[in-house]
């Protein structure tokens, strides 16, 4: 009874066009206001336990990386880099954009974020070059939802924090199976470019594939800075974050310069010895530092990335209080037992697992969705035998394809915005790589290994506590 009344509650809210947050917060505070066992003083304490929530800081920390490395130069650098490693191929322009999406999904960990930066500068190149615009469109569209999925991954974080599995295990997991997916669609855009003879650029010379691998080498180190540092041990995922947002900062103010009180000013001017640039840039950065740190361009990313923070964290720590019912009226326990008593198993499971997000994830943002779900579906995939961190990443990929599945699907919008096309042609012109990415999720839901392989083989294998 209680279930039915607090699940009816949040869908009947959410058709109602009630923001997600207020939807599982309301709902929560009715079930133990009338239904539970619990004090409505319970409510406090699970809010403000939610919000002390260490994992969860890294969040905001991921945002204002991400936001900092959206300023539009990381992306440029990127693109020229991939395009000269794979220009040459036929279709290798595509091709590079979905590399480019796959760089830059390990700095951003955000699936719009990769589609405005990529595709506003890899969509316009592809059109110069010959592509139709509904091509380049299907293929940012699909190569951002990568975003997620290639650690860092914000959705990942939230996962994590759900369901209280290592954080660095899921940015683990997570490798193996972008990579795949990836690789799955640069071999379709080939395929395709081969039968249709899209046009390929001349092989740039390994100079330009040098130069331009220096030029990007500064915001691609943050991919080692996160990654490197968590495995190395230097840090947690937490504060690798925290190093991130700082990182970002100062390469897109005093390295790169597209924003800030220095932009528009060389590195190196013409002529200019590379002791004497260096000395002159030390001197500039150490003038600069504090007005940088206050300059316009700062407090507008900082403001931006406030906004979607402030957002992301209300959404969690109402869905928190949710799974808080949940689980003191012991729901997932009455769902496992029903399961298991009409003949389910660990393969069926994970069926109705996709078809339930699939389906979910055409109407709600990944965050909300994946945070509703996680705490229902998570202790009955342990008692079925699911490994917890492959659950997680199934749950991310189902994620995934409904960024890109309409009515909903954010990425859909994203494009549709920087693009000018319409919705429904830009979902037509996606639905081909999304027929990919469902192939994708079949490998990931029954090869357990593509996920769970990496993570276990260098931290040993997860291990829940049930409570």
């Amino acid at each position: 009874m209680e279930a039915a009344v607090l699940f009816i509650m949040v869908l009947g809210l959410l058709f109602l066009g009630v923001p997600i947050a207020i939807s599982l917060g309301l709902s929560s505070v009715v079930a133990i206001a009338f239904f539970s066992h619990d004090s409505i003083s319970s409510v406090a304490l699970q809010l403000f336990t939610a919000s002390q929530n260490y994992t969860l800081l890294a969040i905001p920390f991921f945002i204002l990386a991400s936001a900092f490395m959206s300023t539009g130069g990381v992306a440029r650098r990127i693109i020229r880099f991939a395009i000269a490693c794979v220009g040459h191929v036929r279709g290798g322009l595509a091709i590079a954009a979905v590399f480019s999406c796959m760089l830059f999904a390990a700095l951003s960990g955000s699936s719009p974020a990769t589609v405005v930066a990529i595709g506003t500068i890899a969509i316009a190149g592809m059109r110069q070059v010959g592509y139709t615009k509904e091509f380049a469109a299907g293929v940012i569209a699909n190569a951002g939802t990568l975003g997620i999925l290639i650690p860092p991954s914000i959705v990942m974080v939230v996962y994590a924090a759900a369901t209280d599995v290592s954080v660095g295990r899921m940015f683990l997991a997570g490798v193996i199976p972008g990579l795949v997916a990836g690789l799955m669609l640069m071999i379709a855009i080939y395929v395709n470019a081969r039968m249709k003879n899209m046009p390929k650029q001349p092989f740039a010379g390994m100079g330009e594939i040098v130069s331009s691998a220096g030029e990007a080498a500064f915001g691609l180190l943050l991919i080692v800075i996160i990654l490197g540092g968590i495995y190395a041990g230097v840090f947690t995922p937490t504060e690798a974050a925290a190093v991130a947002a700082v990182y970002a900062f100062l390469i897109a103010t005093f390295i790169y310069r597209d924003m800030g009180p220095l932009k528009g000013i060389p590195i190196r001017k013409e002529g200019e010895s590379i002791g004497a640039a260096a000395l002159r840039n030390t001197w500039l950065i150490l003038v600069y530092f504090l007005p940088g740190c206050f300059h316009g361009d700062t407090k507008k990313v900082l403001t931006d990335a406030a906004k979607t923070t402030i957002m992301l964290m209300f959404i969690i720590v109402n869905a928190l209080l949710f799974a808080h019912v949940l689980t003191s009226e012991r729901i997932p326990q009455a769902i496992t037992d029903w399961m298991i008593g009409v003949g389910f198993n660990w393969f069926t499971f994970l069926i109705a697992v996709n078809i339930l997000l699939l389906i979910g994830g055409q109407f709600m943002e990944p965050s909300g969705l994946l945070l509703i779900v996680a705490p229902v579906v998570f202790p009955i995939g342990l008692e079925l035998g699911v490994d917890p961190i492959h659950l997680g990443i199934i749950m991310v990929v189902n994620m995934e394809i409904g960024m890109i599945t309409p009515p909903i699907g954010l990425n859909l919008f994203v494009t549709s915005g920087i693009t000018g096309m319409s919705l429904f042609r830009v979902v037509r012109a996606a639905a081909p790589f999304v027929a990919i990415l469902l192939v994708f999720l079949v490998m990931v839901t029954y090869i357990p290994a593509l996920s769970t392989w990496l993570p276990y083989s260098l931290m040993g294998p997860e291990i829940v506590t049930r409570h």
